[in-house]
């Protein structure tokens, strides 16, 4: 059975690419550490870094491991943290990935001014990571686009609605216009999100196949603006407005599909998983402060 210490070994190796800067942040001997990593590599079977000169890599044995230690030490210390908790003071970590809709911020900022010791870890990445690190255990929720699927995971519906668009020239003959219809699309190259789930929503959606479109790049998160995409003239970004966070150039503009295709998340979590206090506690949140909307006629 691997050692977590050795995991820690490992992954200060990789990080630093070097057995040297590793010795020294861990505060050990460089020849201790290297036999413990050799002792590893020897219990796996496996070659996990290509040594060669001061600098060490990681093979893709070493690539696969070092994803999997990391889910593996972040699990312990959350589970350490939280089994330190005091029971009267509700302290620790409640991870999220996904893309963050504004309801959700405003539940855990709530969340916050009751429990201080609360704090919040958000994970930015597509739906296949987030539910991977889900199920692993290293986030407790997940934002994930409805339906749900319902034999693995409990959810709370979001109230935030997404307005499919594209972003297009400012300068073009179509950005005079309010909206964008599947002729519009047809006949300009499109950069399209990448998992297959979204591609199949945008094709019912416009009655044709992808292959009726010019795709010329696909993407699974939009970091930063997206206007470079549509400025070097590779593609018009089609995406939702919630991505849009005001950052882009004034050099491209937002029209959202006609007819309008709106796409609705949930708040997901393993069934049956044992969340910690601070979880519950937000989920918590999250519930009362949807019960306030609908008593309140959808004002929060």
């Amino acid at each position: 059975m691997m050692d977590v210490r050795v995991l820690r070994y490992f992954l200060a190796v990789a990080r630093e690419e070097s057995f040297t800067g590793a010795a020294e942040t861990l505060m050990m001997s460089q020849p201790t550490l290297s036999k413990q990593i050799a002792q590893l590599e020897h219990e796996l079977g496996k070659k996990l870094f290509e040594r060669g000169g001061r600098r060490v890599t990681l093979t893709e044995d070493g690539m696969l491991l070092y994803r999997r230690a990391e889910e593996i030490v972040t699990l312990v210390d959350r589970t350490e943290r939280e089994l330190k908790t005091d029971e009267h003071d509700v302290a620790g970590e409640v991870a999220v990935g996904g893309h963050i809709p504004r309801f959700l911020l405003r539940a855990a900022a709530r969340t916050h001014e009751v429990h201080r010791g609360i704090r919040f870890y958000w994970h930015n990445g597509d739906a296949t990571d987030v539910s991977e690190r889900l199920q692993h255990g290293t986030l407790d929720f997940a934002v994930l686009l409805r339906p749900v699927d319902v034999v693995r995971y409990d959810f709370v519906p979001l109230p935030d609605v997404a307005r499919w668009g594209a972003l297009v020239p400012a300068g073009s003959e179509l950005a005079g216009r309010g909206v964008l219809t599947v002729d519009d699309l047809k006949h300009m190259p499109l950069a399209v999100h990448h998992r297959e789930g979204l591609q199949r929503e945008f094709s019912l959606w416009a009655g044709v196949d992808m292959d009726e479109f010019d795709v010329s790049a696909t993407y699974n998160v939009l970091n930063g603006s997206p206007s470079p995409f549509v400025t070097s003239g590779l593609g018009c970004v089609v995406t939702t407005d919630d991505h849009l966070d005001g950052g882009e150039s004034a050099d491209v503009r937002f029209l959202p599909l006609d007819p309008p295709l709106e796409t609705q998340c949930a708040l997901v979590y393993r069934r049956h998983a044992a969340l910690s206090k601070s979880a519950v506690i937000f989920l918590d949140q999250v519930k009362q402060s949807l019960q306030s909307m609908h008593e309140g006629n959808g004002k929060e």
